[in-house]
């Protein structure tokens, strides 16, 4: 399936801190954070979770347990499962009903970690207070991504690990996505929320980037050594179309301080 951006998406700059277009934002995924939980739920219990942790763990060498920060952890996905490898998490997120689900699933597994309400790109943590910083499809919806990977650099300590792991958003349009034919994570919602999926992502600056290129490019200038990308990721991670499968491409981000 090809996706296309709408050809009536503003090519038009935006402020980088519209604080009602982040009040849409928050809102939104905090309405979807129901139908997250039970994705990542069905996660934790499937073949997803040892298929990411063969995605993560080769990364996470040295020094253990290592002190973790799931940027944008929605429902706690990430956080959840280094915890459950004996590492110290920490989840931040945006939307306060994410981290209530996120709270609640970590509980149902025995996991213990901390969820913080906060914003990705103006972290509450000392510098070079982190070993990894992890983060699954978030970048493509904040206003000002490289102010965000320079926190991101910030709380990372010397030698510490940056896995970012995302989709070209900005250039699809979602309702071709819900549309995508078979099972697969967005089935099920209805066009409303999808339609403002679409509105916000037209607004987000990321939306006019070639990515993952800008990624790279802005990581190497930040400071960030050993920048790899990964355009294969989702054909490991996807390997048939269940009720977790993505069908927008992902790839993955690895960069070291």
């Amino acid at each position: 399936m090809n996706y296309t951006a709408p050809s009536s998406a503003s090519s038009e700059p935006i402020s980088h801190n519209d604080s009602a277009l982040s009040s849409r934002i928050e809102r939104y995924w905090s309405r979807r954070a129901g139908s997250y939980g039970t994705t990542r739920r069905v996660e934790l219990s499937s073949d997803k979770k040892n298929q990411w942790l063969a995605e993560i763990l080769p990364h996470l060498q040295g020094k253990q347990p290592l002190r973790v920060l799931d940027i944008g952890t929605g429902t706690g996905f990430f956080a959840i499962l280094l915890a459950q490898q004996g590492h110290t998490a920490c989840g931040i997120d945006m939307s306060e009903a994410m981290l209530e689900e996120g709270r609640l699933i970590a509980k149902q597994h025995g996991c213990a970690v901390d969820f913080q309400k906060m914003d990705a790109s103006c972290l509450n943590f000392e510098g070079e207070s982190m070993d990894v910083v992890i983060s699954r499809n978030l970048t493509w919806t904040l206003q000002d991504a490289a102010e965000a990977y320079k926190e991101w650099y910030r709380v990372l300590r010397s030698g510490g690990i940056l896995l970012n792991f995302d989709a070209n958003y900005g250039s699809v349009s979602f309702m071709d996505v819900v549309r995508h034919p078979g099972t697969h994570a967005h089935v099920g919602m209805d066009d409303g929320m999808m339609e403002e999926c679409e509105c916000i992502r037209r607004e987000l600056p990321l939306s006019r980037e070639s990515r993952p290129d800008w990624d790279m490019r802005v990581l190497r200038d930040i400071g960030f050594s050993q920048c790899q990308c990964d355009m294969k990721l989702s054909s490991r991670i996807y390997t048939e179309q269940d009720a977790t499968y993505n069908p927008v491409p992902m790839f993955a981000i690895r960069a070291m301080k």
